[in-house]
């Protein structure tokens, strides 16, 4: 107890201290212009409100999803809020080889890559499993194999820019419609949270959780939770790990 009250707790205090009250970079606008995005299920819902955010920073945006009539309205829009440039391509991510080559055609078109955000889904609907092996395979070519893909090959570009990839897992609206009666929560405002994840994209965080109430702030902040990852970590040689 005495070694807890001498030195562990003040430690811990400190750790706090410094997590919750250190300085954070601000986010500006201008960190966007000039940047080249992609952007993935960007035809409605949360992925259009974030092509257009980026459109109002300056960004040069290319757009992705399987409506090509919807995709062009948005790179309409894109360009009417001020973006350096926007492009689209049409087409399906059941499809690897087109996720393989909308990258290519990406970079193409604006010149490199300083960020992916990877926001399209399937929507599979949510019951038990019954044996229908087709929409499962369906459902990780999209939601998995198709974001392992469109990584891979960015990577490239991305290591050219020092950039970043997004992964959005969202509950605005677009999604809560498709689990209405099923699962009970709240609808976030699409614009807000499109927002807020461009912003942890350029600030490069770990996680951006759009959520108005404390308790989640706080869980999510747990510093326990951060110091048992530090601690996991440590375990690794991650030196081996990535050199094998």
């Amino acid at each position: 107890m005495a070694f807890m009250k001498k030195y562990l707790l003040p430690i811990l205090g400190i750790f706090l201290a410094y997590y919750y009250y250190s300085a954070n970079e601000e986010f500006r606008p201008e960190m966007l212009r000039g940047k080249r995005v992609i952007v993935t299920g960007a035809s409605k819902g949360i992925g259009r409100e974030m092509a257009y955010h980026l459109a109002r920073m300056g960004a040069h945006v290319v757009v992705t999803a399987r409506s090509e009539e919807s995709l062009k309205k948005v790179v309409s829009r894109c360009l009417e809020l001020g973006a350096a440039s926007a492009h689209y391509v049409a087409g399906t991510m059941e499809n690897m080889t087109f996720a393989e080559q909308f990258v290519a055609k990406a970079g193409e078109l604006v010149g490199g890559l300083d960020m992916l955000i990877l926001n399209h889904i399937n929507y599979t609907p949510l019951r038990v499993f019954s044996n229908d092996i087709h929409l499962l395979r369906r459902s990780l070519e999209v939601n998995l194999l198709s974001y392992v893909v469109l990584s891979t090959a960015a990577l490239p570009m991305l290591k050219q820019t020092n950039g970043s990839i997004v992964v959005v897992s969202s509950v605005a609206d677009t999604a809560m419609k498709a689990v209405a009666g099923i699962y009970n929560a709240e609808a976030s405002p699409k614009e807000e949270c499109a927002l807020e994840i461009i912003k942890g994209g350029a600030l490069r965080q770990d996680e951006v959780y759009y959520d108005n109430s404390i308790l989640t702030s706080l869980l999510l902040k747990n510093p326990g939770r951060k110091i048992m990852e530090f601690l996991s970590l440590k375990k690794y040689n991650m030196e081996r790990f990535i050199n094998n």
